[in-house]
């Protein structure tokens, strides 16, 4: 899946990758003996705030899924470009972005799992 933000081409990829920088940057830490442990989750926050249509999920899953482009967009970034897009294009993206993580081998059973 491909945007254009700020006038540059913006692949997006939905695989392993893309859950570890997810878990980076949405998902649940701890402070065990004094140190910062990620604990994952992000997918787990992520997916129904998607499908609630939240925009500062939206934009912090493009930018997870943005992790091969250089240099990477950032969130200020991502958002002014949501900021930018029509109701309907954002109606589009959230539906186009839910497609393609749920088309994912990588999250497909987790997804499916969830909505079981």
């Amino acid at each position: 899946m491909e945007l254009l933000i700020n006038g540059k081409k913006v692949q997006l990829y939905f695989g392993v990758r893309f859950i570890r920088e997810l878990d980076k940057v949405a998902g649940i830490s701890a402070n065990v003996k004094g140190q910062r442990v990620g604990l994952g989750y992000g997918m787990i926050k992520s997916i129904p705030a998607l499908q609630a249509y939240d925009t500062a999920v939206l934009s912090t899953v493009i930018y997870a899924a943005a992790y091969e482009v250089k240099p990477r967009p950032s969130l200020d970034d991502i958002d002014d470009y949501l900021d930018s897009c029509t109701i309907k294009q954002l109606e589009d993206l959230f539906s186009r972005i839910n497609k393609a993580i749920s088309e994912s081998n990588a999250v497909q059973v987790s997804v499916k799992n969830m909505k079981a």
